[in-house]
């Protein structure tokens, strides 16, 4: 059948913004990226101000209002301790069935059983599980015998016992619930809209969030954070940095850790956690590395592409912040997802409300039938 010479009216109009780039999609009250002024606010705080507060007291922000019963961040704790219990209970059965997957694959698997017709609270259950799995999932690759979760500890401090196996150090613990902090919210980035589209459907909160994480998976959303220790790696030696940051360009490579979609300034996430990374009481070494390579890669971009705001983004700091409290590289998308969840469980609940279908339009561009 040959394509039709016509086109119909629809087929003339304005193109789309590609990507959805700008286009207002739903209103939200929970966070606000403004990538002109480097500024993330998450519930009404700015994220310099929620640095350095436990990750619960950010559950407490996002979700209140969008469940019967607000909870303070104490309460919130307990009931995570609890459901952590649960979530290492409803993993034992599907341990086999990890052998030979990724540690992303794990987790989108655990994920997909917990169950909806599950007594606790879908959104406390599904943030308690993603460390209790993610730990499992560490431990079971290493074959270590899995670490059975506290309840009694803080989300962040439960995390790192069972990655660890040991009581956890207080500064890392302290690095950790930043990172978490950090990654919380960030807009209707793609896996967060890609759970809010799964959510408008009443499809349910687990199965929301399974989507949200097969988002985060692709390395243009979550997967990036490891690769920045890769090129730490590759260059090695301080001697090395300009050299070798000097021939990735010119081979038209990306500098990983810098540069992002939305921010064209400096990402105020990279601030937070450099920081916090810096605080640490071992590390130094790769810290002080790290940051001259940073200094060397921004002076080139700048140099070489003086119209790009090419600046340092999350996942630079992200990469030295986790390496330095224990989690392997390839292990850095599921943490991201144990921040995230947050984030995606707060929309999730906030979709529900609307209980509007998100179903956007397309324009067909092929050929007509004769």
């Amino acid at each position: 059948m040959s394509p039709s010479a016509a086109l119909t009216p629809v087929l003339a109009a304005e193109s789309p913004a590609p990507g959805l780039d700008n286009v207002i999609a739903a209103e939200t009250r929970l966070s606000h990226v403004d990538g002109q002024a480097g500024e993330l606010i998450i519930a009404g705080h700015h994220l310099q101000q929620l640095a350095g507060h436990r990750f619960e007291e950010v559950l407490e922000l996002l979700w209140s209002g969008l469940v019967p019963q607000s909870l303070s961040a104490g309460e919130i704790a307990a009931r995570l301790g609890k459901a952590r219990v649960r979530a290492f209970a409803l993993m034992q059965p599907l341990l086999p069935g990890l052998a030979h997957l990724s540690p992303v694959e794990s987790l989108r698997l655990l994920l997909a059983a917990l169950p909806d017709d599950s007594a606790e609270p879908h959104h406390v259950l599904a943030v308690a599980a993603v460390p209790v799995f993610t730990a499992a999932i560490i431990r079971q690759a290493r074959g270590l015998p899995l670490v059975a979760p506290d309840a009694a500890r803080s989300h962040a401090a439960d995390f790192l016992a069972m990655l660890r196996n040991e009581p956890p150090a207080d500064d890392k613990v302290r690095a950790l619930d930043t990172y978490l902090v950090t990654v919380s919210d960030h807009g209707f980035n793609a896996s967060t809209f890609a759970a809010r589209v799964i959510a408008s459907t009443k499809a349910g909160l687990f199965s929301s969030v399974v989507g949200g994480l097969c988002a985060l998976k692709g390395p243009l959303h979550g997967g990036a954070p490891g690769p920045v220790l890769d090129m730490l790696d590759a260059i090695g030696t301080e001697a090395r940095i300009v050299d070798w940051l000097t021939d990735a360009l010119d081979r038209g490579e990306r500098l990983m850790g810098f540069g992002h979609r939305i921010y064209r300034v400096r990402d105020p996430r990279a601030d937070v956690l450099k920081e916090a990374v810096s605080a640490l009481k071992d590390g130094s070494g790769r810290i002080a590395f790290a940051g001259k390579v940073e200094a060397a890669a921004l002076s080139l971009l700048h140099e070489r592409k003086p119209l790009r705001p090419l600046q340092t983004n999350v996942e630079f700091y992200t990469a030295l912040l986790l390496e330095a409290v224990g989690f392997p590289r390839d292990s850095f998308t599921n943490v991201f997802a144990a921040g995230r969840m947050a984030g995606w469980t707060a929309h999730v609940l906030e979709q529900e409300q609307t209980g509007r279908l998100i179903r956007p339009q397309s324009r067909y561009v092929g050929p007509m039938p004769a």
